[in-house]
């Protein structure tokens, strides 16, 4: 009498293959729609946290521009007695007021002899504003948070570089660390 022995492991994948082939298909099809769900929620903008572009106000009220922008064309500086680029808009006003153009964080106070008292503003989206030629009494100090349109200092002759234009504003806004034209942002032409 022969006693017949089976492979139990053969026997088992008979009896239940199909249950552990189904089983592992359900597997794959839960991880890839956890797998696709994650994606969606990542590329859906509805999902990610939106923020307002900056908007830029006048730093001037019925201010008119002594001295444009120009990057391309050299300027005579008749203070100094030279042509260069000029990276900024001078500006003037009967009212000596100078307001932030945005909501922003005061990052510096300064003085030099060529640009005279400065206060820089640090805006959202890579702006910074740079207000020159202000008078000695500067309205605000660094760390401090400004709102857009409110007074940050007064016009005067303090920027040494440029004192033949009377009291007036030097200002020049940076975009990524670059210099850029403020006409692009700020309604200077249609006062």
């Amino acid at each position: 009498m022969e006693i017949r022995s089976d492979n139990k492991f053969i026997t088992f994948i008979k009896r239940f293959g199909l249950y552990i082939l189904g089983g592992f298909v359900i597997l794959a099809i839960i991880i890839s729609a956890i797998v696709a769900g994650v994606m969606a929620n990542k590329n859906n903008p509805s999902t990610e946290v939106t923020t307002e572009p900056i908007s830029f106000s006048l730093p001037m009220n019925d201010a008119s521009i002594i001295k444009d922008f120009s990057d391309t064309n050299l300027q005579f500086n008749e203070t100094l007695n030279k042509y260069e680029a000029h990276l900024s808009v001078d500006l003037t006003s009967e009212d000596p007021t100078v307001m932030a153009i945005a909501d922003g964080t005061v990052t510096d106070v300064s003085y030099k002899y060529l640009t005279g008292y400065t206060v820089t503003i640090t805006h959202s989206d890579g702006f910074v504003s740079v207000y020159s030629s202000l008078d000695e009494n500067v309205d605000v100090k660094e760390g401090d948070s400004v709102k857009k349109g409110a007074k940050i200092g007064s016009i005067s002759t303090s920027a040494a570089g440029e004192a033949s234009y009377g009291d007036h504003l030097d200002l020049t806004i940076y975009l990524n660390n670059e210099e850029v034209d403020p006409n692009n942002y700020l309604s200077l032409q249609e006062k």
